[in-house]
């Protein structure tokens, strides 16, 4: 890398967001933060923007805006709030990469104008792409805009395909680690409780992704977004549960041979391959040891107990605004789960709810998937209310 890449990092202040800024501390050479935003969490963004003196930040909370304004306007930063800012500011020229890190169907709107003003996009909101993964991608396409992924899945996929990419696909295999559920009948987790469910056996993620990745949710969003990525079909996409999180997926050509990118479970990695993307830029990150896991194991996806990969895996095939459905009834799932309203088995079943009710649109528009996304909410805070 030659010159400083300018950085937008969209959910600065949440755990993509915060080791986005790890990784661009220990290479102060090779970026600059041109734009922090955060939705509530007012402090750290402060404390951010006092170390990294981005051009602009946005608190989009409008209630935390005199607060941000008054520690920040001394050191000549801009401050915006509002939702309509995070789409503004990542217009700003310079910006070289939007590091999309906001949580679920937020990142849309931001996402698809960083895209319009040509940024290339750093992609950790799979919501994105599992709600209008077909305007998404043809819009990217149309202004010759990259698409990096970040999830560790994507990325392990996207590095297996580095000078590969005129080698047809013959499948991927997306690995899972199970959550901290793998193995349990649907009698265990009748009764079991978000402190449960937060415990993550290998990640440290954000509350949401982790309930997700207990539901097996997770996994579900990432099929849909791989297909989108990688332009797949569904029939080229496996998954396979790997306890250890060694193996973070594998590509498999139309030879037989089979890539698979290996590490241990570190976002950093993925995060900063996106951000130095074609370079590999040296790092103090953990290495792995093979002494230290003498065995890598693999098992089926149990669908029957984890009904929501199923029901990701059927939004995919029905195709339309069936994805955006998915994902914002699992937003309000994950969400009465987490106010304890509903139990861990029922997320999967308002998710099934939801998709029955809400209206299906075979071809839709960027309004119909904001109107689908409003809809399927109110279907979903209606479940058993």
């Amino acid at each position: 890398m030659s010159t400083k890449k300018h950085i937008a990092i969209l959910g600065s202040t949440g755990s993509i967001g915060t080791q986005a800024l790890e990784v661009i501390r220990a290479n102060p050479e090779k970026f600059i933060v041109e734009v922090l935003t955060a939705m509530n969490n007012s402090a750290l963004l402060i404390r951010q923007a006092q170390e990294f003196k981005p051009n602009a930040v946005v608190i989009v909370n409008d209630n935390h805006y005199d607060e941000v304004f008054e520690a920040l306007d001394p050191l000549d930063i801009k401050v915006y709030s509002g939702v309509d800012a995070l789409s503004a500011v990542v217009q700003i020229e310079v910006i070289d990469l939007v590091l999309t890190a906001l949580v679920g169907y937020a990142g849309l709107k931001p996402t698809i104008s960083a895209i319009e003003s040509g940024k290339n996009i750093g992609l950790a909101n799979k919501e994105t792409l599992v709600v209008a993964g077909e305007l998404i991608t043809s819009l990217a396409e149309s202004k010759a805009v990259n698409i990096y992924p970040v999830d560790s899945e994507h990325s392990a996929i996207f590095q297996c395909l580095v000078g590969e990419f005129h080698n047809p696909i013959e499948k991927i295999i997306l690995t899972a680690s199970g959550g901290p559920f793998r193995g349990k009948t649907t009698n265990e987790l009748a009764n079991v409780r978000k402190e449960q469910a937060l415990k993550h056996p290998n990640w440290d993620m954000g509350a949401k992704i982790t309930i997700d990745s207990a539901s097996l949710m997770n996994k579900g969003l990432e099929v849909i977004e791989a297909k989108w990525l990688f332009n797949l079909r569904m029939d080229q996409i496996e998954v396979i549960v790997h306890p250890q999180s060694i193996i973070h997926s594998i590509v498999q050509f139309e030879d037989g041979s089979m890539k698979a990118q290996m590490g241990l479970p570190d976002m950093k990695l993925p995060i900063q391959f996106a951000m130095t993307y074609p370079d590999r830029i040296k790092s103090d990150f953990p290495r792995f040891n093979f002494l230290d896991y003498p065995e890598l194991t693999f098992e089926q996806p149990d669908k029957k107990t984890f009904r929501n990969l199923g029901l990701a895996f059927e939004a995919m095939e029905k195709g339309g605004n069936m994805p955006c459905i998915l994902n914002a009834a699992n937003e309000v799932a994950v969400s009465k789960f987490l106010k304890d309203e509903i139990g861990f088995l029922e997320m999967s079943d308002l998710i099934e709810d939801s998709m029955a009710k809400a209206s299906f649109i075979k071809k839709p528009t960027y309004e119909d998937y904001v109107m689908s996304d409003k809809q399927t909410r109110e279907i979903a805070n209606a479940y058993k209310n």
